[in-house]
C-alpha cells in the first residue's frame, strides 16, 4: 500500500478532529513567528516529497531519497547561520528549506523541483542528480550514503582555526563560523565515520581549534537492519573531546533549544560536539523500497501515528502560535503551491548528450593574482647552504625537497599534511627541514589515518586553501580512495561546477624497492587512480622533471581548479647512478624556480627511430639502461617518457613515435588491468605501427631477493626489442 498517501490522510484527519499524539509542552525560546516559519519549511519538506513519489509515478521523476520524518532539521537550520558551511544528510530537505529563508531571494520550491525532475536548469547539479545542496545556501551537494562526507567536513573545519592563525584574507568562509556536518544512525558505524570522529577528538583533545557540529539522525533503521536501542547515545554521550547534545525530532521546541545550545558550545569553545537528535522514517528508505516487506505493520503504523507534523501542529496550537485549522490550511495550500509548481518544472529541459553530461567533469578555470617567483632574499633565508648544494646535480627526493619550499614560498596558502612529514622529514626524508622553513601550521603531522588526511585536504580546498596531502605508500591509498573518487573527484559534476577540490596529493609508490616493505610498500597498481574521471595522475621519472612537474601540477589545482595526484617512485628517490657506479647517470641539477613542465606533453630520450620505448617512472630508468645495450648492437632507440598518466598524453605521444619504426610498451604495473592495456588499445586504434607490450605480472610484490622478479627489467627489455626488431629483418 502507498504509505505516504496513509500518512498525508491521517493528517489530514488527525488535524481536522484535532487528535494529536501526546508530546511535552511547547518550552524554550522559540519564537511564534519563527516557529510558523519552521512548520512552513516542514510542510514544503513534506509536500516536495509527496509530489516526487506522484512525479515518480507518472514517468516525470526519478529515484529519490525522502525526508519525512526528519522534518526537525529545519528548526535545526533556524538555529544557526547561514555562513556555517553544512554538509548535510540526504534526507535533510528540511533544513535547506529553512536556511533559504535566511537568504534574501531564494526561489527554493523552484530549484528543488528542478532537481527532483532532473532539468538541466536545476542551480546545484544541472540536471546531473536529484540532491540536495546550494551555493548561495553554503551547502556544498552530497550524495553519499555512508558517511564519506564526514572526512571533508572536519578538514573543513580545521581550515577556519588555520585561516585564522595564518592570519589569511579573503577567504571565504568566515573565521568565526562553525561547519555542520548531518548523518544518520547507520551510517554512524561506518568506519569512515569513526575516522572522522576521531580525528576531530585526536584533533580537539590537544586543544587545536576545530568548530565543527555533528548531527546524528537517528531514525533507528538503515534501510532494513535496525540500530540497537540506545546505541548512539552509548556510543557518544561519553568520548573525550566530544560533547554531547540529544533533543527529540518531533518537537521542534526542543530541537530549535538544543540546536541553539549545541552551536553556542562550538561557537564558542572552537570545539567540536554531538547532536543526538531521534528522528522518524516514514515510508521506507527510498524509491520504492517497501518497509512492509521487513517490518510489522503494527510498527510502521505506530511511527505513522508519532507523525513530526501531528506533533508540530499541537504544539503551534499549544503556544497560541497557530490554531489547528490554520495549520492546516498552510499544509493544503504548500501541497498545492508545489503541484502547480511541479506542472511547469517537468517542462523544462533535460541533458541530452554525454558531452552535456560530462561538461562538469573538469571544472572551470578561475582568476588569480599573478605571484612573483620567491626573491632572492627570501630564498636565502628559507634556504641556506642548500643555495649552494643547488648547483650541484642531486637525487630526486633533494630536489622534490627543493620544490616543495620554493613553491611554498611563492604560494602562502599552500599546506602540505600527512604521516610523519613534519619533524621526521617522511619516511624517505623528501619533506625534511620544511616543518622548520614554514612552521607546523603549514606542514602538518596528521594522524594515522588516510581517509583523514584526504578529508583533511578536501576540506581546506572548500576554504580556498591549496594542499598538497602526502600518503606515505601508494598500497596505503586502497584504504581510502573513496575520498578521491566518492568526494573530491565528484563535487564539480554534482555541482556543476560551483564547488571544487583543487590539490595536489603526493603519494609515494611503485615498485623496485629492494629488500624493504613487499607488496604494501612496493605496489605497482594504481588503476583505480586512471578510473576517477577528471582526477590528473602524473609521475616523474628524475629529479629534474619531478620538479618541473610538481611546478605544473601547483598550477593545475590553482589556476584550474583540478584534482591532481602526484605519484613518486620510491626506488628513484635517492638513485645516482646508471649504467655504472659512481656514474651519476640519474642525477639531476635543481630547474630555477620559474620554469615547469607543460601538462600533456611527454618527454623524449634520444632520437632512435628503430623503435620507440614507451613508459614512465622506474621503466624510464630501466629503459635508459636498456637503450645503451642496443645502442651497442645497432638498434636506435627513443625513449618516449610519458609523464602525464591520466589523462594519457595523446597529441604528444603520438608525434614523439611518429618517426620510430615500431613500439615497444614498458609497463610495471600488472598485465591485467594495467596502463599497458590503455596504450596498446590507444596505439592499435591510431597507429599502424607494430606494437608489443612488457608488462609485470599479474602478482603481488615479494620481499628480499625476488623483489623484482615479477617486474620488467632491463634485460628484459633489451631482449624484447631485439626480438621485435629481429622479426621485421
Amino acid at each position: 500500500m502507498d504509505r505516504a498517501k496513509i500518512v498525508h490522510e491521517n493528517f489530514l484527519r488527525c488535524v481536522s478532529d484535532e487528535i494529536f499524539p501526546l508530546g511535552n509542552a511547547p518550552n524554550g525560546p522559540l519564537s511564534n513567528s519563527l516557529a510558523v516559519s519552521i512548520y512552513r519549511s516542514a510542510c514544503l519538506s513534506r509536500a516536495l516529497d509527496i509530489e516526487s513519489r506522484n512525479l515518480q509515478a507518472r514517468g516525470q521523476g526519478f529515484y529519490t531519497i525522502g525526508s519525512s520524518g526528519h522534518e526537525a532539521m529545519a528548526a535545526l537550520a533556524a538555529a544557526l547561520e547561514p555562513s556555517d558551511m553544512a554538509f548535510l544528510h540526504y534526507r535533510d530537505a528540511a533544513f535547506q528549506i529553512e536556511r533559504s529563508k535566511q537568504i534574501a531571494g531564494q526561489s527554493i520550491i523552484w530549484d528543488m523541483l528542478l532537481s527532483f525532475t532532473c532539468s538541466s536548469e536545476d542551480p546545484i547539479s544541472g540536471g546531473r542528480h536529484k540532491i540536495l545542496g546550494s551555493k548561495t545556501l553554503n551547502i556544498p551537494p552530497q550524495t553519499s550514503t555512508i558517511a564519506s562526507h564526514l572526512p571533508k567536513a572536519v578538514g573543513t573545519a580545521y581550515s577556519l582555526g588555520l585561516a585564522k592563525h595564518l592570519k589569511s584574507a579573503g577567504k571565504p568562509l568566515a573565521t568565526d563560523s562553525i561547519v555542520i556536518c548531518s548523518f544518520g544512525d547507520a551510517s554512524a558505524n561506518h568506519s569512515t565515520a569513526q575516522g572522522a570522529f576521531n580525528t576531530a577528538q585526536w584533533t580537539a583533545y590537544q586543544s587545536i581549534a576545530l568548530p565543527i557540529l555533528f548531527i546524528c539522525e537517528d531514525n533507528g533503521i538503515g534501510i532494513s537492519t535496525k540500530t540497537p536501542k540506545n546505541w548512539i547515545q552509548e556510543v557518544f554521550s561519553n568520548r573525550p573531546a566530544l560533547k554531547y547534545f540529544s533533543c527529540d525530532g518531533l518537537d521542534m521546541y526542543d530541537s530549535y533549544q538544543t540546536g541553539m545550545h549545541a552551536a553556542e558550545y562550538v561557537r564558542k569553545h572552537r570545539k567540536p560536539a554531538f547532536l543526538h537528535i531521534s528522528t522518524l522514517r516514514l515510508y521506507g528508505h527510498a524509491g520504492a523500497d517497501m518497509p512492509t516487506s521487513y517490518m510489522p505493520r503494527t510498527e510502521i503504523e505506530a511511527e505513522e501515528a508519532n507523525d513530526p507534523l501531528l506533533h508540530s501542529v499541537r504544539l503551534l496550537s499549544q503556544s497560541g502560535a497557530l490554531c489547528p485549522a490554520e495549520a492546516l490550511n498552510i499544509y493544503q495550500q504548500t501541497l498545492a503551491s508545489v503541484q502547480r509548481v511541479a506542472q511547469q518544472a517537468v517542462k523544462r529541459p533535460h541533458l541530452q548528450s554525454a558531452s552535456a553530461v560530462m561538461a562538469s567533469i573538469i571544472p572551470p578555470k578561475r582568476a588569480i593574482k599573478n605571484s612573483n617567483a620567491p626573491t632572492t632574499d627570501a630564498r636565502k633565508q628559507i634556504f641556506g647552504h642548500d643555495i649552494q648544494l643547488m648547483q650541484e646535480p642531486q637525487i630526486m627526493s633533494r630536489i622534490i625537497n627543493w620544490a616543495l619550499a620554493d613553491l611554498m614560498l611563492e604560494h602562502k596558502d599552500i599546506i602540505l599534511m600527512g604521516e610523519d612529514i613534519g619533524k621526521k622529514g617522511g619516511v624517505y626524508g623528501v619533506t625534511q627541514k620544511l616543518c622548520d622553513r614554514f612552521g607546523r601550521a603549514r606542514v602538518i603531522d596528521t594522524l594515522l589515518d588516510e581517509q583523514s588526511i584526504l578529508g583533511l585536504g578536501i576540506g581546506l580546498a572548500h576554504n580556498e586553501f591549496l594542499p598538497i596531502p602526502e600518503i606515505q605508500f601508494l598500497a596505503y591509498l586502497h584504504n581510502a580512495e573513496d575520498q578521491l573518487r566518492g568526494e573530491a573527484a565528484t563535487l564539480p559534476f554534482f555541482s556543476n561546477g560551483q564547488f571544487t577540490n583543487p590539490m595536489v596529493v603526493r603519494i609515494a609508490g611503485l615498485g623496485y624497492q629492494k629488500g624493504f616493505g613487499g607488496h604494501f610498500h612496493n605496489d605497482n597498481s594504481f588503476a583505480v587512480l586512471r578510473d576517477i574521471p577528471g582526477l590528473i595522475l602524473a609521475c616523474p621519472s628524475h629529479g629534474e622533471d619531478a620538479a618541473l612537474m610538481l611546478r605544473e601540477c601547483v598550477r593545475l589545482a590553482q589556476e584550474e581548479q583540478r584534482l591532481v595526484v602526484f605519484l613518486e617512485p620510491i626506488a628513484l628517490y635517492a638513485a645516482r647512478d646508471l649504467h655504472e657506479k659512481g656514474d651519476g647517470g640519474w642525477v639531476s641539477h635543481y630547474p630555477s624556480p620559474e620554469k615547469r613542465a607543460t601538462f600533456g606533453k611527454v618527454r623524449h630520450y634520444g632520437d632512435g627511430k628503430d623503435i620507440a620505448i614507451v613508459s614512465f617512472g622506474n621503466g624510464i630508468f630501466l629503459s635508459s639502461q636498456a637503450q645503451r645495450i642496443l645502442q651497442n648492437e645497432g638498434i636506435e632507440a627513443r625513449i618516449i617518457d610519458l609523464r602525464w598518466l591520466n589523462p594519457l598524453p595523446t597529441d604528444s605521444l603520438l608525434d614523439s613515435i611518429a618517426a620510430c619504426g615500431q613500439i615497444l610498451v614498458v609497463d610495471e604495473t600488472r598485465h591485467s588491468g594495467g596502463l599497458a592495456e590503455a596504450l596498446m588499445a590507444f596505439f592499435t586504434e591510431n597507429s599502424d605501427k607494430k606494437c608489443n607490450r612488457l608488462c609485470a605480472e599479474d602478482s603481488f610484490i615479494a620481499t628480499g631477493p625476488a623483489y623484482a622478479a615479477t617486474m620488467p627489467s632491463a634485460d628484459a627489455i633489451v631482449t624484447a626489442a631485439r626480438n621485435m626488431m629481429k622479426a621485421v629483418q
